[in-house]
């Protein structure tokens, strides 16, 4: 990130290594010098999304991720939304606690947000009904004002659930070399949300290259880096395909 310019990504979606698994591939992840990166390449207005779990260590769940979102707002970010990404199974359960199956989506921006296409696939209970206001006056009578047809479909939530695991995520097998991919439905709802065509989408840990294959799909053009070289040949023999059919453009290292 230190070769990027100031002020040069539109957004970026990432998932860090969480608590306990601070060691990658050898590596040892520092939150710090990464945050004050992504603070200096993020255009004003424009947007992190942080995807980030607790692990549980000696029967207490380690907080890192609140420790992470106060830290980006110590920066400068603006703490825009926490959301949550829940899962629709889980994998190890717990005998002592209620069952986990969520994790964090701090969206972080560099100020206000340049950019917000919300998703509108909320159902409404009322929807294609007409609902009306209306004004008691003085007298105690009703004026009625004109009628408004409730739409099919709201903006969502911000609670954002996805089915997980193999066959779920992706249907690209080989990106379950990764031990830790998140569903490209989720990167492409951020994509969508916080980004325009012809954007810069960055991610900086980019692993199996779940948030730049959905950046090509969406016609943005895109970084990724990682640090594991396993993990960079991973990424690029699973965006191959899209180079072949030609609507492969940005880079990753």
């Amino acid at each position: 990130m230190k070769e990027l310019p100031d002020k040069y990504i539109d957004l970026t979606v990432t998932s860090p290594p969480y608590g306990n698994l601070r060691e990658y591939k050898g590596y040892v992840f520092d939150f710090e010098l990464i945050a004050n990166e992504l603070f200096r390449i993020t255009k004003d207005g424009g947007v992190v999304v942080w995807i980030v779990g607790d692990a549980v260590i000696n029967g207490s769940e380690t907080g890192t991720s609140f420790k992470q979102a106060l830290y980006f707002k110590d920066l400068g970010f603006y703490l825009h939304d926490t959301m949550i990404y829940k899962k629709a199974g889980m994998s190890n359960p717990d005998t002592n606690r209620y069952y986990q199956i969520f994790e964090y989506m701090f969206v972080l921006s560099k100020n206000k947000p340049k950019t917000f296409n919300p998703i509108k696939d909320k159902k409404n209970i009322w929807g294609g009904q007409f609902s009306r206001s209306n004004n008691r006056q003085k007298d105690g009578s009703l004026v009625y004002k004109s009628r408004k047809k409730t739409k099919e479909y709201g903006i969502r939530f911000n609670i954002w659930e996805y089915n997980t695991g193999y066959g779920h995520s992706t249907k690209d097998d080989m990106a379950f070399k990764h031990p830790a991919i998140f569903p490209e439905k989720l990167a492409e709802d951020h994509v969508k949300s916080w980004s325009n065509e012809g954007d810069i989408v960055l991610d900086p840990m980019c692993g199996s290259g779940t948030t730049m294959k959905m950046a090509i799909l969406l016609n943005r053009k895109f970084i990724g880096f990682d640090i594991s070289q396993e993990y960079c040949e991973l990424a690029n023999k699973r965006l191959r395909p899209l180079r072949e059919q030609g609507v492969l453009f940005g880079y990753y290292e």
